[in-house]
């Protein structure tokens, strides 16, 4: 099986192109916003548009949500496809898609500035942002189980073949997700240190907290996620790699779960050890 991946800014129009995308590189089958598509179907998943808020949207997405990553698993098992297409808002996005769905390492990465127009993703930006409309590369008859009510419009095939296997992966959706009426959303640093203390405090081998420190990555205008720095006083007595990679772990995922950011490292510092008085 071999993976290749769509990358670009949220609203550019990636979902719109996916199909084609997918067509001109033979993908059998699609990951997008947390569903897996096959011919025109959704096999598994729930897709990120059905959530109430943008943050539970992109923890959909990258299938931090629990249970969701692994039914998606079972279904790639089941259906075996020889390439998958997956579609994410940055390199760093598909490529942790790729890792918590066990799939192989990504082949090849197109980004949409390579196969739009700089007008044509700025009409699909002014779509998104303007009036909510977002895109999913199925057919409305399917997407009607789980769009009740908010389903706006069937976007026809932009295949003109008459072969049934392209129209099937030819047709395309739009809905109107609750959360695009909540406008944009933005996560202060002190938020994610709030998570990180927290997680912190709540351990007894950390006996005080020095600092903790948000770097954000980003190549270009696109933010690639987040890097973590703490400093700490531990408490003498235990295995201390051991303590720290299960600390790094623990706040990792307590990140990304609450925020749906991408958490590159967590880098933990100790600046001293405690050693208790024993009283004789």
């Amino acid at each position: 099986m071999d993976v290749i991946a769509l990358v670009g800014p949220s609203g550019t129009g990636k979902s719109h192109r996916a199909l084609q995308v997918a067509r001109e590189h033979e993908a059998d089958a699609i990951i997008d916003d947390g569903i897996l598509i096959k011919d025109g179907h959704i096999i598994a998943g729930e897709s990120a548009k059905t959530e109430k808020s943008k943050i539970m949207a992109v923890r959909r997405a990258i299938f931090v949500l629990p249970g969701h990553a692994a039914g998606v698993r079972e279904a790639i098992e089941q259906i075996h496809p020889h390439r998958i297409l997956v579609i994410g808002t940055s390199e760093n996005m598909v490529q942790k898609i790729a890792k918590t769905l066990d799939l192989p390492a990504i082949q090849q990465i197109i980004r949409i500035e390579d196969i739009a127009t700089r007008r044509e993703i700025e009409a699909a930006q002014y779509h998104r942002l303007k009036e909510g409309k977002h895109i999913i590369p199925v057919p409305t008859i399917e997407l009607k189980p789980h769009f009740s009510g908010w389903l706006i419009n069937p976007l026809h095939s932009i295949f003109k073949q008459s072969d049934v296997k392209r129209r099937k992966l030819g047709e395309k959706s739009i809905v109107r997700p609750v959360f695009s009426y909540y406008g944009k959303l933005t996560i202060e640093d002190r938020v994610i240190q709030a998570i990180t203390e927290r997680i912190l405090k709540s351990r007894e081998y950390i006996k005080s907290l020095k600092k903790i420190a948000v770097q954000h990555v980003s190549k270009g205008e696109e933010d690639r996620g987040i890097k973590i720095t703490c400093e700490v006083v531990l408490s003498y007595g235990s295995h201390i790699p051991t303590l720290i990679r299960r600390t790094q772990s623990n706040i990792r995922d307590a990140v990304e779960y609450t925020t749906g950011m991408i958490v590159h490292a967590v880098d933990i510092s100790i600046r001293a050890l405690y050693v208790e008085q024993r009283v004789h």
